[in-house]
């Protein structure tokens, strides 16, 4: 049916209408009809587009009720990474963050060494991260945090977020990733509650937890039917946006956009501003409408921060300042050990299930041995309980008092319980280990589980239970194993029927290729993590160059100290490791080059020269001109000062083309930059 020029004109100016009064609503609380006026226009707008399918679109006001049931969620890589935030706990742990920023921000000539840094301080709701992905100003999809590279689908069910808007308001960007919470009110959680317990349903511990169980439905339809909110805080990829410096700014612009965003924020000068923000703050919060579990202090200005940039996967530009935990106390059972990947074994505290921070605790970690001996807890104390958020349940302190007579002390077994082998304590450690190596079961598994996860090898499917099922069964000894399983034994296990053998056979498949990063951080070396990973591989560039170097060869890798060097050595020089390496490489598996790999020599162009780059250019992305400058032995900084060798300007350079004139930093482009490099 071919709607008529005054029906789409109606259904038009109905979805504005409606878009508006969402936004009065939701984002500015501050409804500008009554529900039957609402209810009146959204019911005549369902009826023209009854009557005219044609002029249906994903972004109507009518399709948030939810769409059909999905299958499962599928992965959606971020643009830009979705960075976690470090946490303080103590007054000197901000004083201290404070200090390092106005350290750096003063050598760097931002801001004088008498000045404060401004920062912007605002609420932590209890929620869940999302990313939500607007183009020409339409909602085209959302999705959680996950490893903060990938994350999963659920635009479905933001959609159904009422405080979402569908399409944005104003002078829309060509793309913009707008970070922010998903959260549940305290009146609504309460309501919803009430709601499941009459019909028999069971209740939800927390409104954080009623939040992300919504959002993680598989049926949008369930999710439309919970009393969800969203607010905005950050962004990530944004192309088109104004040219604005602030962080206050940009959260301005946010709002404009008709995007909710909380009004409980300010801008606050040094430390005292910030402990200033987090008392006034904590005062009210118990009488807040929604759970926030600490304040967050942001640098304000946009290149401050970029000066300060990140550690490992955290901003040092903000600073995540949480309220004290939750405790409570319990009776300590008994203590018994776990064998980790690496052998290191852990005294794990077995609790009379207490009710803390939101969920019920029976296990909490000791840490060690002497963690155990320094605050003397003994089995059949009682005992202090903290969990802090999604923090791992910790054991504070013993009740001396109440402290049972003979109560017996902690001794660290000499056998592993899971293999049998000797646990010995190297000199100068706090950890005990188990000597088993890939012969106890125990590090075997987990050492798989760390190989085949997200930020390693990346094989879906492949969980716990089944490489439980397949390391009891004696199929897989080691990593090279894996790639030889096969649909038609996969099918034969528990829970694992014909479809799911196949996606998991299709998973290992793709994996035959790792990144050369991604392959050494899961061969689960001792000490090298993700960042030291990354760093070996690009200074290297290939595995074979990593498998033969020497320990001073490696100590020339950026952050990589004498542990690391020692630690990978050994595991390349141990027999069985070279066998297992062996094994794989026979099975077909192909580690990838990295292209931005480089071994030292003179003959690099830009070798220890420091480059920036601002501004579009014409055929390079920013990522592709890092990488070949790195491998020519330059390093990508991100603010220029009188050490900057060249700055790399394109189209819309800002504040950084600026600052190179101003020093005297010779500016090139794309052009000239090639030419260094002799493309």
């Amino acid at each position: 049916m071919i709607p008529s020029a005054s029906a789409a004109t109606r259904v038009e100016e109905l979805r504005r209408v409606i878009h508006a009064h969402n936004h009065a609503y939701y984002a500015l609380d501050a409804p500008t009809i009554s529900d039957a006026q609402y209810d009146k226009l959204l019911r005549e707008l369902q009826a023209l587009e009854q009557e005219n399918p044609d002029l249906i679109v994903p972004d109507s006001p009518t399709q948030r009720v939810g769409s059909q049931p999905l299958e499962a969620f599928t992965p959606a890589r971020h643009a830009v990474p979705m960075l976690s935030l470090g946490n303080a706990f103590e007054q000197a742990e901000v004083t201290a963050f404070d200090q390092r920023t106005h350290d750096t921000l003063s050598a760097a000539g931002l801001i004088d060494p008498d000045e404060a840094v401004t920062y912007q301080a605002e609420y932590k709701f209890d929620g869940l991260a999302v990313n939500i992905r607007y183009e020409q100003g339409r909602l085209v999809q959302a999705a959680t945090r996950g490893d903060g590279l990938t994350g999963e689908d659920i635009t479905q069910n933001v959609r159904t977020i009422r405080s979402v808007p569908l399409r944005l308001q104003d002078q829309t960007p060509d793309v913009l990733e707008v970070r922010g919470e998903v959260f549940m009110r305290r009146a609504d959680f309460e309501a919803l509650n009430h709601s499941r317990q009459q019909a028999g349903e069971p209740t939800f511990v927390n409104p954080r937890n009623a939040a992300a169980g919504s959002l993680r439905q598989l049926d949008p339809r369930i999710t439309a039917r919970r009393p969800l909110r969203f607010v905005a805080y950050g962004w990530g990829e944004c192309m088109g946006g104004p040219d604005l410096s602030e962080h206050a700014a940009m959260l301005d612009w946010l709002a404009r956009l008709g995007l909710p965003v909380s009004a409980e924020r300010e801008l606050v000068a040094g430390v005292d501003g910030l402990i200033d923000f987090y008392e006034r703050t904590g005062a009210r919060r118990a009488d807040l409408d929604y759970e926030i579990d600490g304040v967050v202090y942001k640098v304000n200005s946009l290149a401050a921060q970029e000066v300060l940039g990140f550690v490992a996967r955290a901003p040092r530009f903000a600073l995540a300042h949480k309220y004290p935990a939750q405790e409570e106390t319990t009776r300590l059972l008994g203590i018994d050990v776990q064998v980790g990947r690496t052998g290191a074994i852990t005294p794990v505290a077995r609790l009379q299930p207490v009710f803390v921070g939101g969920v019920t605790v029976t296990n909490a970690t000791l840490h060690n041995e002497d963690e155990i001996r320094r605050k003397d807890v003994r089995i059949g104390d009682m005992v202090v309980v903290r969990r802090a958020g999604d923090v791992i349940p910790e054991i504070v302190a013993p009740i001396l008092a109440q402290r049972p007579d003979h109560a017996p002390q902690f001794e660290m077994p000499t056998a592993c319980p899971v293999c049998g082998s000797a646990i010995e304590r190297p000199e100068d450690e706090a950890v005990a280990r188990c000597t088993g190596g890939l012969y106890c079961q125990a590090q075997r598994k987990q050492m798989l589980q760390h190989a085949v996860s997200r930020k390693a090898l990346d094989i879906d499917g492949l969980g716990e239970k089944l490489i439980e099922q397949l390391v009891n069964r004696g199929r897989v000894r080691s990593l090279a194993d894996i790639f030889t399983l096969t649909e038609t034994e996969l099918a034969g296990y528990e829970r694992m029927g014909s479809r799911s053998a196949a996606n998991v056979v299709a998973a290992i498949e793709r994996a035959r290729q790792p990144e050369l990063a991604r392959f050494l951080y899961a061969l689960g070396i001792r000490h090298v993590g993700e960042t030291t990973a990354r760093n070996v591989a690009r200074h290297f560039g290939t595995f074979e160059a990593i498998r033969q170097a020497t320990e001073e060869a490696l100590l020339a890798v950026q952050d990589v100290g004498p542990a690391v060097s020692e630690a990978m050595v050994n595991f390349f020089s141990e027999v069985h490791n070279q066998e297992v390496l062996d094994a794989l490489l026979e099975a077909g598996l192909q580690v990838q080059d990295d292209d931005t790999g480089q071994q030292p020599s003179d003959d690099l162009p830009l070798r220890d020269k420091a480059i920036v780059l601002t501004g579009t250019l014409p055929e390079w992305t920013r990522d592709e001109a890092s990488r070949h400058i790195v491998a020519a032995g330059g390093r990508v900084t991100g603010s220029v000062s009188r050490k900057t060798a060249y700055v790399v300007a394109g189209t819309e350079a800002g504040s950084k083309l600026d600052r190179a004139r101003e020093l005297g930093v010779p500016v090139i482009d794309e052009a000239a930059l090639r030419a260094l490099l002799g493309h």
